[in-house]
């Protein structure tokens, strides 16, 4: 056996426990589970978290505003130290559309130890839980989400008719362009391996995740985790809270959505690789062991099965080209569903090498800037590694 047909195998036996063995991430049948709508409706609060985001605004927040919310609903958004005028356009928008009473936040810079969504999340559920009716539940939706007239209505009759602590629905991600057509899809199939949603669902598993985009959250579990005061420095702060609360015995959900969706273009690569980067080494705990063994699993799994394949052939190595070329067959079918779901061309699959390449060098950049003293940066603000503060992801 040669070395390349050696590693060939490798990859193959790598993508049959993906297959078998990795909660079947592939699947994208993870949708709302059965929700009779409730007897009475509960009180919500919507919070939406928003940084200089004058630009997505007019299109997201009246699609919140314009809620078919049964019970009592309100929107609270936080201006988290916006130069653009974010405020001051959500009352303009407010005033314009109607809706849903609005209330305006600007709670300052964040104190130290805290990420500025998190900061902003803070201000907006002490605000949301302030009255005397506290609500039951409280909707976290980022400021570039655009919510279906019924999103809020099915979410909480979701919730409350499978006794679920969090909702939450990965938004489903534009994908105009060349590059977010060649990027996006597969960077939700990336977070599916990660964290397959039918393992995170089961009350019985460990895995915990969600989409931070649209995450419906009761306020018996916020206090019963601490939230979000536990998450406080957290980088990836959906999959933080979601763990905060399946640990403290909460149960949890998580699925694509239908008329959830994110209106914030990516139109360049360098766009698709900022949203990338600032967060990827934080996945890797900062550590140079997990870097080195994602890079090398990426050029493994994603890349191998190409080159494995395509030398065998030329090189007259019959079981390299029959590894590979499985390897590469089982690689093309798991990731066909998504590329279905986002109204992507299929051949788009055949540029998955290329796809693990560039997520490859995003990731190996999130380092280097980690190292450089500019990691996790965002909207003109950097974080720092996660130092005293407990963790609680």
């Amino acid at each position: 056996m040669s070395v390349l047909s050696a590693i060939a195998v490798v990859s193959l036996l790598a993508w049959g426990w993906l297959l078998l063995g990795q909660g079947q991430f592939f699947r994208t049948d993870q949708r709302l589970p059965p929700h009779p709508e409730p007897r009475e409706w509960p009180d919500v609060v919507v919070v939406v978290p928003a940084r200089d985001e004058a630009a997505v605004l007019p299109v997201s927040l009246p699609s919140l505003l314009a809620q078919e919310y049964p019970g009592r609903a309100s929107v609270v958004l936080v201006d988290d130290g916006s130069t653009d005028g974010t405020g001051a356009l959500a009352r303009a928008l407010a005033e314009e559309h109607g809706g849903l009473p609005l209330l305006v936040l600007r709670p300052g810079e964040p104190e130290p130890g805290w990420t500025g969504k998190l900061w902003a999340l803070r201000h907006g559920i002490a605000q949301a839980r302030s009255g005397a009716a506290d609500p039951e539940y409280l909707l976290l939706t980022d400021a570039d989400i655009a919510h279906a007239p019924d999103s809020l209505r099915t979410l909480v009759a979701a919730a409350r008719a499978n006794g679920l602590d969090l909702v939450s629905q990965m938004a489903r991600l534009r994908v105009a362009s060349f590059w977010e057509r060649l990027v996006v899809p597969a960077f939700v199939w990336f977070f599916c391996q990660l964290y397959p949603f039918r393992r995170v669902n089961r009350p019985t598993a460990r895995t915990a995740a969600a989409a931070g985009g649209c995450v419906l959250l009761s306020t018996a579990a916020v206090d019963r985790a601490g939230l979000p005061d536990a998450v406080r420095q957290a980088v990836i702060d959906d999959v933080s809270l979601a763990r905060a609360v399946k640990r403290s015995g909460g149960r949890i959900w998580l699925g694509l959505a239908g008329g959830v969706v994110s209106v914030r273009p990516y139109p360049r690569l360098a766009d698709l690789w900022r949203m990338v980067a600032r967060s990827a080494y934080a996945q890797l705990l900062y550590s140079p062991l997990l870097l080195a063994g994602t890079v090398s699993g990426l050029l493994l799994v994603y890349v191998v099965p190409s080159v494995a394949l395509a030398a065998g052939i030329l090189g007259g190595d019959p079981l390299a080209a029959a590894a590979g070329g499985a390897a590469k067959a089982v690689m093309i079918g798991t990731y066909l569903p998504m590329l279905r779901y986002y109204r992507c061309s299929p051949l788009l699959s055949l540029l998955l090498p290329l796809t693990a390449l560039l997520y490859l060098g995003m990731t190996v950049d999130s380092a280097v800037q980690h190292y450089r003293g500019r990691g996790s940066a965002w909207k003109g603000r950097v974080y720092a590694r996660p130092g005293a503060a407990p963790d609680s992801g």
